[in-house]
């Protein structure tokens, strides 16, 4: 059985602590730690980041990231296509970055900690 690039991003990130992934508006799939979204997935093409202003320049100066279609003119707002399977790899790998400098920027509310 095949599993798609979706599915297999999602196992790994909802296995992270207090990550929680749910549908959006536009039928993403965003993933949440506390309140904050470390990123969403447009299904099996695309998934968009926001980093603050040195990290996003520096993932693009080393391509790891594109400009978000929506944002072209914006620094923050990130898109990375999923094509390949390194490309799921990098995905997760993004997502993992922002998890963990959103666990050490601030301490978000995880569901269930009942910590602010």
């Amino acid at each position: 059985m095949v599993v798609s690039a979706k599915q297999r991003i999602t196992d790994v990130v909802n296995s992270w602590p207090g990550v929680t992934a749910g549908e959006g508006l536009r039928g993403e799939i965003a993933f949440r730690l506390g309140r904050r979204e470390i990123g969403h997935l447009h299904g099996d093409v695309a998934a968009h980041f926001g980093f603050p202003r040195h990290v996003w320049v520096s993932l693009f100066k080393e391509g790891r990231i594109e400009r978000h279609p929506m944002f072209p003119d914006l620094v923050g707002p990130a898109a990375r296509r999923i094509e390949t399977e390194s490309d799921v790899q990098a995905v997760i790998e993004l997502l993992r970055l922002n998890y963990e400098r959103l666990m050490t920027f601030a301490r978000p509310r995880v569901a269930g900690s009942g910590t602010r």
